[in-house]
């Protein structure tokens, strides 16, 4: 008995198994699992049952799906963790989602733009320089060359005179050889710099002057006048080819190409449509400025997937119950026959209503109808699409069929003859016949803005075809229709709830005898009740979610300098900032020697700076004293000093008064300080000497100071003035020349 029952079970469990599809106990674990949001699990068991059973295409629709919802909650999270600043843990949040979905686009996106977060916090220095090229190759330039001055001291310069005097006392301030156009005119300007670079000084100039100069050379410099032919003839041009990666359509190039004409008057641009390309002949700054605009511009444009959840439910109910009776009686009379060899009866006349018995009368009585019929039918369209597209552009979606429906004009028929029949259509005269999309239809053009709202202009009809109509002998289809047309703005992963359309439809229909139809019980004897109930509704889920945004940076955002409406130009940093003060720290090879701002060079005399003696040679252990001589000074009244030397070599021990400053009648304040970091001279010291308050200063030449030096080590160290900034009785800036002493130690 037990045998028996065991073999049933065995039995009733192996047809259940072959009933069941394979891999289905995966797939109901995975739906659980997406139902509770946990994408993970939900993954991991839709994969188990493709495993299964390959060929059920349900079972691979819902892998992909969740695939998709898995690499976007992992997206998610990073996105959290990178707002908290917790870098490290997105990136791995980022990286699990780019496993998980190796196309996702927004997953390499992200985890790209992270790691250059880490990649900027962690940089301590900028990218090594690009390698020298060989010399032994020789290529062509691209670009026109730079000027590289002999010195790039600050420049103070303060003159009146013709532009030329004013371009060649800047040039000679730098070690710059100045060339001018033949027709150069003159003109006198007012020059002033304070602490200015030699571009700076260069750009003044060039304003004041209304001219323009251009590097010839690394070392020469051309000016001419700044007129609209000599622009014309001396501006150098550079040839440039713009590879564009993100444009997918002619009219994108055309669009670019355009602002930029615009932006910046270009002539000579040409786009490339079959390459992705705009090749560009034009002057070097607006170029760079052309570069920039397109690597602001030139980027992937935000996609997105929309989730299109549609449901349409219908519902109808027929009742017919009860008893018809029949509503009309009819009665015939059937005269006698005129003979009795006659079976026609005769014509009914007056004399015979005398005659009529039983027998020449006929009832036909109304017949009676039981009607017991009940309809029930319920169907349930469900369509769950998804689309793509790109930013700006209509995705279109339709599912369903294509109904024939005819246009045109009709005329009427022609009759026997030739001649037009009242009331008769010709079908056949100038009909034409076009398709209507009848089913689901999803028009859906997305908007993606930088906090990563989207905006949905949707347009989404629901249609049927209802039933049919004939208009002029032609059968013409009904189309039933709900349509929903609006524009709305969520957030990335929100659901929307677009329309929910409902349509009921409930009539009744009571045919019976009057009175005796409404009597509550016998009723249903006399009358018939047919009652009709239609539902009819329309469900509209729309979900949307980023796939890629565009790469925008601070660097996008940055403003660039253009120059003037005239001249558009690009400038370095270094061009409108004031020269940076020295390192603390003297560099392992002292500099060459350094030049200060020249005086006016209409005077006869150049006031400078030198040391007495200019070199000096002396063993480990001794001392020297080097004198700091001034030469052409006018009205000096302060002069503080910044000396630079090599404190591997040499030591500053001692500052002497020189007699120079004050005229050996009045006391001088003198300041020194050696730069020292843990005890140890750093090799600069700063050294001042001022005369007494409200007291004219001096002039001509003398010493002004003694610094007394010591050997150290063996070598060689060079003595500079890197810096000096002296003044007269009016604390007026006097510009001076330095220049710098050697010292070479013995062993």
């Amino acid at each position: 008995m037990h045998r028996r029952k065991a073999l049933c079970l065995c039995l009733i469990f192996g047809l259940l198994s072959i009933g069941c599809p394979k891999g289905k106990p995966e797939y109901d674990q995975g739906k659980k699992a997406e139902s509770l949001q946990d994408f993970d699990a939900a993954l991991t068991y839709y994969e188990k049952a493709v495993k299964a059973n390959p060929a059920n295409a349900n079972f691979r629709i819902k892998l992909d799906q969740v695939r998709f919802e898995a690499s976007q909650s992992h997206v998610k999270q990073g996105l959290e963790l990178r707002k908290k600043g917790d870098l490290s843990a997105a990136v791995a949040e980022f990286q699990r989602a780019q496993v998980i979905d190796p196309s996702s686009p927004i997953a390499e996106q992200e985890l790209r733009q992270t790691l250059q977060m880490i990649a900027d916090k962690n940089r301590a220095a900028d990218a090594a320089a690009e390698p020298p090229p060989d010399p032994n190759q020789s290529s062509l330039a691209s670009m026109p060359p730079e000027i590289k001055p002999l010195s790039r001291a600050a420049i103070n310069l303060k003159l009146s005179n013709d532009a030329k005097v004013v371009f060649d006392a800047i040039g000679k301030l730098a070690g710059l050889t100045v060339v001018y156009d033949p027709d150069y005119p003159q003109r006198k300007i007012n020059f002033e710099i304070n602490n200015g670079t030699l571009e700076q000084a260069l750009e003044i100039a060039a304003i004041q002057s209304k001219s323009v100069w251009k590097a010839v050379t690394e070392n020469i410099i051309f000016v001419y006048q700044d007129l609209p032919q000599k622009r014309h003839d001396y501006e150098e041009q550079v040839i440039r080819v713009f590879p564009l990666a993100n444009t997918t359509q002619a009219q994108d190039i055309t669009e670019i190409v355009t602002g930029l004409r615009q932006l910046l008057d270009l002539k000579r641009i040409q786009p490339l449509n079959s390459q992705n390309a705009i090749v560009i002949r034009d002057t070097p700054d607006r170029l760079q400025i052309i570069e920039k605009v397109l690597q602001d511009v030139d980027k992937a444009r935000p996609e997105v997937i929309i989730q299109v959840e549609i449901l349409q439910a219908r519902t109808d109910r027929l009742r017919d119950l009860g008893i018809a009776p029949g509503q009309k009686a009819s009665i015939s009379i059937t005269p006698p026959a005129t003979s009795s060899s006659s079976s026609t009866p005769s014509t009914l006349t007056l004399s015979n209503l005398a005659h009529l018995n039983g027998g020449a009368y006929g009832v036909t009585l109304p017949s009676v109808a039981a009607n017991a019929v009940l309809t029930d039918t319920e169907s349930k369209i469900i369509q769950n699409p998804e689309i793509r597209s790109v930013d700006g552009q209509t995705a279109k979606l339709k599912i369903g069929d294509r109904l024939p429906v005819a246009t045109g004009s009709f005329g009427a028929g022609l009759g026997v003859g030739g001649t037009a029949a009242s009331g008769f259509v010709n079908p056949l005269v100038n009909t034409q016949f076009t398709y209507q999309d009848v089913g689901v239809n999803v028009d859906i053009t997305p908007r993606v803005h930088p906090n990563r709202e989207i905006t949905l202009k949707v347009v989404i009809e629901v249609s049927s075809h209802s039933g049919d109509a004939t208009i002029g002998g032609i059968t013409q289809p009904i189309i039933s229709q709900r349509k929903i047309d609006q524009e709305i703005r969520l957030k990335e992963g929100e659901t929307n709830i677009l329309g929910g359309l409902f349509e009921r439809i409930d009539s009744r229909t009571v045919n019976g005898w009057p009175g005796l139809a409404k009597i509550p019980i016998i009723r249903r004897f006399f009358s018939d009740d047919n009652i009709d109930h239609q539902e009819n509704e329309v469900l509209v889920v729309l979900t949307p979610r980023i796939v890629r945004m565009p790469e925008w940076s601070l660097a996008s955002m940055r403003p660039l300098y253009t120059g003037s409406e005239a001249n558009p130009q690009v400038r370095r940093e270094s061009d409108i900032r004031t020269p940076a003060q020295p390192a603390a720290q003297p560099p392992a090879n002292p500099p060459a020697t350094q030049q200060n701002p020249a005086p006016d060079p209409s005077t006869a005399k150049t006031a400078k700076l030198r040391f007495e003696p200019p070199t000096a040679s002396l063993k480990t252990g001794q001392k020297a004293t080097l004198g700091v001589v001034v030469e052409n000074v006018t009205d000096l009244s302060s002069i503080p000093l910044l000396v630079q030397y090599n404190p591997a070599v040499i030591s500053l021990e001692e500052i002497q008064h020189g007699g120079f400053l004050s005229g050996g009648t009045q006391e001088i304040a003198i300041v020194q300080q050696v730069m020292k970091e843990n005890g140890k001279e750093t090799g600069q010291a700063i050294v001042s000497a001022t005369r007494q308050p409200n007291t004219p200063g001096v002039s001509g030449s003398g010493t002004l100071l003694g610094l007394v030096v010591r050997a150290i080590a063996p070598g060689a160290s060079n003595i500079s003035i890197v810096q000096v900034n002296a003044k007269d009785s009016q604390q007026k800036p006097i510009s001076l020349v330095t220049s710098e002493a050697t010292v070479q130690v013995q062993p």
